[in-house]
């Protein structure tokens, strides 16, 4: 039987001493839970490993085939990587994309000049370092003001959208302050909000589009994934939920260009196993890649990659196992057609 561990980040109580969104990224112990027992449901033996700074030692004490790397890592800018890194360190196969990927898509600003240098339509941007840096002319209003090393759309908000150079500097001045990192200013992109679930490597499958509607959400001024949207959709009646159309409502040349965008996106990044792409589709139809997640969440019920498994037929088990398999024929500890046969 093939030894895997499950190697995660769990979500800890909220705490004064940091910002609301600090553990965001973090995974819950029923998603935790539920990736086990897909795991087991496919044959697997799981231990379940949080990325400690322990970490190194279990590993080199309890030797198993394969990591199942849904972990954020410790700390720092570049923090998915860090658990990749110590496995390529040890030699450990393990699910999804590799370092210089993961470290990559965590720096939004330099995950853009990749999409540019390779004519993948990205929102212009500039990266402010100072408070007090001048606006590019090339930019102009509605911006939309980001952590420039966050993921879960931490430090995203309502007020985040800026339509003046009042309120641009409030919140590039406040983000600097909350999160100490550069901030990335971006033009706001006002279009359809979709996003894309890649899986496999050699041959890539693309799930059913998902379009995020933000209809009901704009009394409150969201229009577009700020965290509260995220964390409380569906949990907080305060919060106004999003709805999901999944197939997107495109037509065939948009969903065409869409995918395509996507595609080019995940392989220029060298994403590997699976991967999510966050797209704003413009009103002239060009697919502007906002984000690429290499290590996409995988609530059981609520993450977008779940809800594009679904509509594509596959069970939650379906989806974990396939992407535990397409990295175990990566690494070539099963074969393509062992993989076929499993999926």
């Amino acid at each position: 039987m093939i030894k895997v561990a499950l190697v995660h980040n769990l979500k800890k109580a909220k705490s004064k001493d940091v910002p609301c969104d600090y553990f965001s990224e973090f995974d819950s112990r029923k998603t935790i839970e539920a990736i086990a027992q897909a795991l087991s449901l496919g044959c697997y033996k799981v231990f379940l490993v949080e990325a400690e700074r322990s970490l190194l030692d279990w590993l080199r004490a309890n030797p198993v085939d394969i990591v199942f790397n849904i972990a954020e890592g410790f700390s720092a800018t570049a923090r998915e990587s860090q658990v990749p890194a110590i496995l390529d360190f040890l030699g450990i196969p393990y699910t999804g994309s590799g370092v210089l990927t993961l470290a990559l898509s965590m720096d939004k600003a330099m995950t853009k000049q990749i999409l540019m240098h390779n004519g993948i339509p990205t929102p212009k941007y500039q990266l402010f370092k100072s408070e007090s840096a001048p606006l590019q002319q090339n930019l102009h209003f509605p911006l939309i003001v980001k952590p420039n090393c966050e993921g879960s759309a931490k430090g995203i908000h309502a007020s985040s959208v800026v339509r003046d150079y009042p309120r641009l500097y409030e919140e590039i001045a406040a983000i600097m302050r909350l999160y100490r990192q550069d901030v990335l200013v971006e033009e706001f992109i006002d279009g359809v909000e979709v996003t894309v679930g890649i899986l496999g490597n050699r041959r890539h499958r693309i799930l059913p589009l998902l379009e995020i509607d933000f209809t009901n959400c704009e009394r409150s001024g969201e229009s577009f994934y700020s965290w509260e949207v995220k964390e409380y959709q569906g949990i907080n009646p305060l919060y106004p939920d999003p709805q999901f159309h999944c197939p997107a409502r495109l037509s065939r040349t948009q969903e065409e260009a869409v995918k395509e965008a996507a595609l080019k996106a995940h392989q220029v990044l060298g994403c590997l196993d699976v991967s999510r792409v966050d797209i704003r589709l413009s009103s002239d139809s060009i697919p502007y890649v906002l984000e690429v997640n290499p290590l996409s969440g995988l609530d059981p019920e609520e993450s977008n990659l779940t809800r594009m498994g679904e509509a594509a037929g596959m069970s939650y088990p379906d989806l974990i196992n396939g992407i535990l398999e397409s990295a175990l024929e990566r690494y070539g500890l099963i074969s393509s057609s062992k993989k076929e046969a499993l999926t």
